[in-house]
């Protein structure tokens, strides 16, 4: 069996010699390709099928993992709390065993924002204009396609 790819070639073809070609004959010919192309399609679209099943499987597994990734990093954390906890409740701020060494140290300081209007503009960095398509399309739908921009509409295939 041909491929799609020479299945459409071949029906081009056809419709370029469909002046010249005796039309019974050429009306069975077609009437071939296309049904080859039909059976190509139905190929095709169980392929698509399948493989739009597994992305669906796979990305439940994405989020699967991602619910438990999360639920063991706050478990982790917990237990670091309640370490820290403990040890400061007790006052003990290096605790060696045979396996682990633990000790509370300070963290870098970090800034605390209390009031973002009161503060000089100096530490603020300009930023370049960000593009809101969004408002660009309603505009280009309400006015027209302009010098600057158009809307384009594509085609996609659907399968039922």
């Amino acid at each position: 069996m041909a491929t799609l790819y020479e299945l459409t070639g071949q029906y081009l073809k056809l419709l370029n010699m469909a002046a010249e070609a005796d039309p019974e004959v050429f009306a069975d010919t077609l009437e071939g390709v296309e049904g080859e192309i039909e059976d190509k399609a139905d190929g095709y679209g169980k392929v698509i099928q399948e493989l739009s099943g597994d992305i669906a499987k796979v990305q439940a597994e994405i989020d699967r993992l991602t619910d438990r990734k999360k639920t063991m990093v706050n478990n982790l954390a917990k237990l670091k709390d309640s370490l820290q906890a403990a040890m400061e409740a007790t006052g003990k701020r290096r605790i060696k065993t045979d396996m682990f060494s633990f000790w509370i140290q300070k963290n870098p300081p970090v800034v605390q924002i209390k009031d973002e209007k009161n503060i000089p503009s100096s530490f603020f960095e300009p930023q370049d204009p960000v593009l809101n398509k969004t408002e660009l399309k309603k505009f280009l739908k309400e006015n027209g396609n302009q010098e600057y921009a158009e809307l384009v509409q594509a085609t996609s295939l659907r399968i039922k």
